[in-house]
């Protein structure tokens, strides 16, 4: 054996690999100072747009994830390494991964939109995915609704994107729906101008629009007439509640006879009538 030629051959190959190694020091710098200057570049012009702060860090992270695991390959390659197969295994990896968190992507995926979008924000009051609160957190995965019974509920941001979002802080004022029952001895007209004078002095009422009051439907125990004030969302049950207060006291102030109650009859002859149940 030619001992001669083997440790040439071998410090020809040590120097040979010395320099591969070197290379790949090189590369994985100069690829680790590319990638953080190409996210840096990213971050700045995600942050000129109206994005939260949680989507831009989520999305130059993933970035950055991407491209050091495409360094780590290109050094390997650089080696020798048969990179096909190793791409092969982690698209593998990555479908497998993506289907068994189909559902957490799609939460993550409607979070992002939820936060470019801005249907919402901490602090309205929403109905989404079935809850209705006050909103508390929009995260990436699940929105923190406090109920109007004070529950903290996290609902799946998938299923609020997927559905109908009522957001009642969005305007500036929000209508009260109330309805009051009179007899059929009232004057609707006077009623009305009773209710009218007296919406003005609820607090919190708005001036404009005025608040409507009508008839709204004829029913046997007589007039059905809409009380529909308009007030700032954050006011809408103090003035729902002294509305309603409003229309008893009015009305009994007023002198007004209690709505009639009528019971349906059908005689043995198959004739059908009303029969008047009133109570005074």
């Amino acid at each position: 054996m030619n001992w001669q030629s083997l440790g040439q051959s071998i410090v020809l190959w040590g120097a040979q690999f010395g320099i591969k190694i070197l290379g790949a020091i090189l590369l994985w710098v100069v690829g680790r100072a590319l990638i953080h200057f190409a996210i840096s570049l990213l971050k700045r012009a995600l942050m000129k747009r109206p994005i939260e702060p949680t989507v831009i860090n989520y999305l130059t992270s993933t970035v950055s994830i991407l491209l050091n695991i495409t360094l780590v390959v290109a050094i390997l390659g650089y080696f020798g390494v048969q990179t096909t197969t190793f791409a092969a295994l982690i698209a593998s990896a990555g479908l497998a991964v993506g289907l068994a968190w189909s559902g957490l992507l799609s939460n993550f995926a409607a979070g992002a939109f939820l936060m470019i979008l801005h249907p919402f924000k901490a602090g309205d009051l929403i109905q989404a995915g079935g809850v209705l609160g006050t909103v508390e957190d929009i995260g990436l995965f699940v929105t923190t609704i406090n109920t109007l019974d004070n529950i903290k509920t996290f609902v799946g941001n998938g299923k609020i994107f997927a559905d109908n979002i009522q957001n009642f802080s969005a305007n500036t004022y929000r209508r009260v729906d109330l309805v009051a029952q009179l007899n059929h001895s009232v004057d609707p007209n006077q009623a009305i101008n009773l209710l009218k004078a007296g919406l003005s002095r609820i607090p919190n009422v708005v001036e404009s629009p005025p608040p409507d009051v009508e008839i709204l439907q004829f029913t046997p125990m007589g007039p059905v007439l809409a009380v529909r004030p308009y007030t700032n969302n954050q006011h809408y049950w103090q003035v729902y509640f002294d509305t309603n207060r409003l229309i008893r006291n009015t009305f009994g102030e007023a002198g007004f006879p209690a709505p009639g109650q009528f019971v349906f009859l059908k005689s043995s002859d198959g004739e059908a009538a009303f029969a008047s149940a009133s109570t005074h």
